[in-house]
């Protein structure tokens, strides 16, 4: 008898136990392995919970002493970090500093592809890359990084923030022998 009910457990509306420590056929998970969270689906006056190991879009984790949960995104966000930092926006509001806007504060403009509030910059050309360089040298055998540099001006008014200086890295080879090293001491 002990056995059916076990099988039933796993099977049953509450939906799949995995990682769970306690488990009910009619609730499913109420507490998670160590480091699971809880989520709790609601389906008209009943509530489900499942272990996961993220919580899904619309909620962030909040780790606990005893239980950690998933909890939901204030209500214009997608996606967030914490109640108080969004990530994505849901449509008609754009993300500006982890808060979602309704519009774009004065100083920014909306860009429709990505919902973001960006401040009014006109980006330049990207600069040459610099030399390939590891631990400040320019030769040797190794891997290293060069950086170039896109600086942006403004369109607007000047008396806002200034725009800032974007920069890319990115790995390179360094195959040139550094003068008066052997081989053998690279």
């Amino acid at each position: 008898m002990n056995r059916r009910k076990k099988q039933a457990v796993g099977t049953g509306l509450g939906g799949n136990c995995t990682g769970c420590v306690i488990c009910s056929e009619e609730n499913g998970c109420s507490t998670c392995q160590q480091r699971l969270f809880l989520f709790i689906r609601r389906e008209g006056i009943r509530q489900y919970g499942k272990c996961m190991h993220d919580c899904p879009p619309g909620y962030f984790g909040i780790r606990g002493q005893e239980v950690n949960r998933c909890k939901k995104c204030g209500t214009t966000c997608e996606s967030c970090f914490s109640q108080d930092f969004c990530i994505r926006c849901k449509r008609r509001f754009y993300l500006y500093k982890g808060k979602c806007l309704p519009t774009c504060p004065p100083g920014t403009e909306a860009h429709q592809n990505t919902q973001e509030c960006q401040e009014e910059c006109e980006l330049g050309p990207w600069g040459s890359w610099s030399p390939c360089t590891h631990n400040g040298k320019t030769c040797g055998s190794a891997w290293g990084l060069e950086t170039r540099v896109r600086e942006a001006g403004r369109t607007g008014r000047e008396e806002a923030a200034a725009c800032q200086v974007l920069s890319e890295s990115r790995k390179c080879p360094i195959q040139r022998p550094c003068p008066g090293v052997g081989a053998a001491s690279l």
